[in-house]
């Protein structure tokens, strides 16, 4: 319901929740669940030409929902009338229905995969049957993906039903009292696909026709009262809803790391990437002729955002989105993947776009992964690195090239021509999972980005090979994992002028195996938008169930001739989009910003994003060039913490509220002092280390400060909790080794909620471990200096800035890349200066500190500051209350807390 009024529109929002909960007359006892407030302006009332006064109005809005929330929580949305229609648009289909009918769905199905599992004590041979259909190995996981592809061609026979001729509804193929369920069920599959459909009903015909009568009868009976519930509930036109409950039925995805996008965050991505393509979405034949490519498609999630947001502005130019759909489907959008079930998801999804609208092909492909019968490995859609054409696991592009669903009887595999420089817009939230994660190992898991499909530990090794073999010269790096082989991927596909779009670990933002990822954007790409989330928990994620913080990344490719930019937009959101409509006004907000604050301008916050009156994040326009360090203008709640991080790092001290700024000497570490060695090669046999390490000992020839203890480690001062034995006949490489040690230790993995210290000193040199590398001075003067610097807000500011914050309340930063973490150049401290920072050292030995996050609360680190400050640095007190001001806004940084309280 649309409720509206004119200006001052006092009664509109109350007369809108009146309607909640009324029945709508005529569709079955369905009440309304979400009403539209709209206030038209006065000019509309007044005005001669309506329909023109109209197009030009600026309307403001709200959408009130049945379960009593508003959104925006406060205030008004404003915009067109193209904006209301799209926001009516996506109200249209409650998604309180939509999680209701994934839940019955996903109990369905485990109803249908128990009656499967039944069968494989019965008939393993039909279940074999099945499996291999599937590509898959006969278990849970099999029976509950063969239960989920069944059920979803019956709800979209049911889609059908009706609205063509001669497709009669379940109820008459599989009802109560029908003598032959499975026959009639494939005689109306079998007539469906007479007309189309095969990405939906091909497969899951074939898993019909394979199963015994009896127990196809069950499962038939058994989905079809899932399927009237889903029906009931009007979620059967959500197109994620299937995909939705993907990722609860997979158990591979630990390895194969198939994260399902979130359809809000889907959304918000699409809407991003489709923004920046210049083309005139009213011309059909335009739209037509685009290419877009998703070459992890998983279960389509972006491809569908996609399609649905093409669909919607070509309407809006006043095309008909039914005639585009077999160009859509046969032309413009590519999905690869490597699970067959996927593609299936992926079919069916874009399919029901438009349900009784046939189309000739498709451009969706499952690709070749491990052992193939030829005795080579296959790396599924990464093949594309080397090559503009790939070979398919089977057809299932071409109906007239197929017998059987997958094809194997003639024409059994294809070629996908993917060319490179071809697409338009290349979107993907690629896996994640690296080669350096070797858990599981007793299972035969040598190599994790290539363990899903039962692979063997010879065909994991073989696939890693040609992983390098194929990435060499690319922006892939082993430990930043397959996510940065698909963005060079993606890279390749993109024409010029074209748009790349990923969901990214936010490893990728300012994690040191990402450099390379980093330089392709800063060189190759314009227009770039980067999206985090300054939250915590699984709320830092727009994919599901990741357990790590991600970003959005969007740029156009630079056309021929057209020099980089080397800046990006950052947006920081309070939170993840919590459904299709805050998604949407998030991408209008971001991708329609005029002007953004930069990151070199001084602490005065960046460009916030309302919805109404509900801070959604702020926006900063941060350079890029530096890609070796890292971006750090993500997951920031306060833009102004990042901009005094900035101008710290770059020597200048400008503090919030502050209207000028005081230089200060500030140079890399690596430029004061030395970094130590990582501790693999004190201890690992790979790397021939020399010790044996073992408990501390008072009286340790080779102390070592290897490992964190919060609660041995609240004051400055720190004793070593390890030992260091030397192995026989490795002495002279031991002495070596020792010759590193120092006083100074840099925390590697700094929990900013649990732990005080971003640097240790212990009495006694030693070596350092894993989480307390060593830092080495030239003059000793120097480690009393780093330890209260570090120590200190402002020290504490840097390593944050520093360090990768894709963990809650963490910080986390490799030896490699705490070399150019700045630091005080203590180079530029006089001898009084120095002493001063000795005594300031000594007064605070025995001194405890809270941890870091509390900084604001914790009165001896703001002695620390005031000392550091005013008796080392020479400061006034007013420097000294901007930097407490600034404590108080770094420790309420979400990244910094990690939602733990105090």
């Amino acid at each position: 319901v649309v409720e509206a009024e004119f200006m001052p529109a006092r009664t509109a929002e109350d007369e809108a929740r009146e309607r909640l909960g009324l029945e709508v007359v005529g569709v079955g006892g369905r009440s309304i669940d979400a009403a539209i407030a709209l206030r038209y302006p006065d000019a509309v009332a007044d005005a001669d030409d309506l329909a023109a006064a109209v197009r030009s109005a600026a309307l403001s809005y709200a959408v009130l929902y049945a379960d009593g929330s508003r959104f925006p929580q406060s205030g008004w949305l404003e915009g067109g009338v193209g904006d209301l229609s799209d926001l009516i648009r996506l109200v249209s289909v409650p998604q309180k229905a939509v999680e209701q009918a994934a839940d019955a769905l996903e109990r369905g199905i485990e109803r249908a995969a128990d009656i499967l599992s039944e069968l494989a004590y019965l008939r393993p041979f039909a279940i074999d049957r099945i499996a291999g259909l599937l590509c898959m190995e006969r278990g849970v996981q099999t029976y509950r993906m063969a239960g989920a592809i069944v059920a979803n061609a019956m709800i979209f026979h049911e889609r059908l039903a009706g609205g063509i001729p001669g497709i009669p509804p379940l109820s008459e193929i599989c009802g109560e009292s029908s003598p032959n369920p499975k026959g009639d069920a494939l005689s109306a599959w079998n007539a469906i696909l007479e007309i189309n459909y095969w990405s939906i009903f091909a497969v899951a015909r074939d898993i019909l026709h394979r199963l015994p009568a009896g127990e196809a009868s069950r499962l038939l009976v058994n989905l079809r009262e899932t399927v009237e519930l889903v029906e009931a509930s009007g979620a059967n036109q959500a197109q994620d809803l299937i995909g939705r409950i993907f990722q609860r039925l997979i158990v591979d995805r630990k390895f194969l790391a198939t994260f399902y996008t979130l359809p809000p965050s889907a959304s918000l991505l699409a809407r991003l990437a489709v923004s920046r393509m210049d083309v005139d979405w009213s011309d059909a034949d335009a739209v037509s002729a685009l290419r877009v490519g998703d070459f992890a498609c998983g279960t389509g999630a972006l491809l569908s955002s996609v399609y649905e947001r093409i669909s919607a502005l070509h309407e809006r130019g006043g095309g008909d989105p039914e005639k585009i759909h077999p160009a859509m489907m046969q032309d413009v959008l590519y999905g690869c993947d490597v699970m067959p079930s996927a593609i299936h998801i992926t079919g069916s999804a874009l399919s029901g776009a438009q349900p009784t609208v046939g189309f000739d092909k498709s451009r969706l492909y499952i690709l070749e992964y491990g052992r193939q019968n030829d005795g080579d490995v296959r790396i599924g859609s990464l093949e594309l690195l080397q090559s503009s054409s790939t070979m398919t696991l089977f057809n299932t592009s071409d109906p007239a090239l197929r017998t059987g669903s997958a094809g194997q009887e003639t024409a059994a595999q294809v070629i996908a021509e993917v060319p490179d420089d071809g697409f338009d817009l290349v979107i993907m939230n690629p896996p994640f999972s690296s080669n350096t994660k070797h858990y599981e190992a007793e299972r035969g898991v040598v190599n994790a980005a290539f363990a899903a499909f039962q692979t063997s530990p010879r065909d994991q090794s073989d696939m890693s090979k040609r992983m390098t073999r194929m990435t060499r010269g690319t922006c892939y790096h082993f430990h930043a994992g397959m996510a940065s082989a698909f963005a060079e991927l993606a890279h390749r596909k993109a024409r010029p002028g074209g748009v790349v779009a990923f969901v990214l670990p936010l490893t990728a933002i300012n994690g040191s195996s990402w450099a390379k990822f980093r330089g392709l954007i800063a060189q190759n790409y314009a227009d770039v938008e980067v999206v985090s989330i300054a939250a915590n928990g699984a709320d830092t994620a727009f994919s599901s169930d990741t357990g790590m913080a991600e970003c959005l990344i969007v740029g156009r490719k630079l056309a021929n001739g057209e020099a980089p930019d080397a800046r990006a937009r950052f947006a920081s959101l309070r939170r993840r989009p919590a459904g299709f409509v805050e998604a949407s006004q998030i991408a209008a907000l971001v991708s329609q910003a005029q002007e953004v604050r930069r990151l070199e301008d001084g602490p005065y916050g960046g460009e916030p994003i309302y919805c109404g009156e509900w801070l959604e994040g702020e926006i900063l326009d941060a350079p890029i060039s530096a890609h070796e360090r890292g971006w750090g203008a993500v997951r920031i709640a306060d833009c102004a913490v990042a901009q005094t991080a900035h101008a710290l790092a770059e020597g200048k001290l400008w503090l919030p509220g502050e209207r000028n700024a005081i230089d200060l000497p500030i140079a890399q570490l690596q430029d004061v002092g030395k970094r130590g060695l990582d501790s693999q090669f004190f201890i690992s046999d790979a790397h021939k280390g020399p010790f044996t390490r073992e408990s501390a000992s008072p009286t340790a020839t080779y102390p070592a400060l290897w490992n964190h203890n919060a609660k041995k480690e609240t004051r400055i001062v720190c004793e070593p909790d390890s030992q260091m034995r030397v192995k026989i006949g490795m002495e002279e490489k031991a002495a070596e080794i020792w010759a590193t040690a120092s006083r100074s230790h840099i925390s590697m993995d700094f929990r900013f909620n649990s732990q005080p210290l971003a640097v240790a000193f212990t009495e006694m040199e030693s070596i350092g471990g894993t989480a307390w590398p060593n830092v080495i001075f030239d003059d000793p003067r120097f480690d009393y200096a780093f330890a209260i610097w570090m120590n200190s807000t402002l020290g504490l500011l840097s390593h944050w800035w520093h360090a990768n914050r894709q963990q809650d309340g963490r910080g986390r930063t490799t030896i490699r890349a705490a070399e150019s973490l700045p630091i005080l150049d203590l180079r530029a401290l006089t001898d009084a200066q120095l002493s001063e920072a000795e005594r300031v050292f000594e007064d605070f030995r025995g001194i405890d500190l809270m941890p870091a996050y509390q900084a604001d609360i914790d009165p001896n680190r703001a002695l620390l500051d005031r000392r550091l400050l005013i008796d080392v640095l020479g400061m006034d007190e007013g420097a000294y209350n901007a930097v407490r001001r600034l404590a108080a806004k770094w420790c309420a940084e979400p990244s910094v807390h990690g939602g733990k309280g105090r």
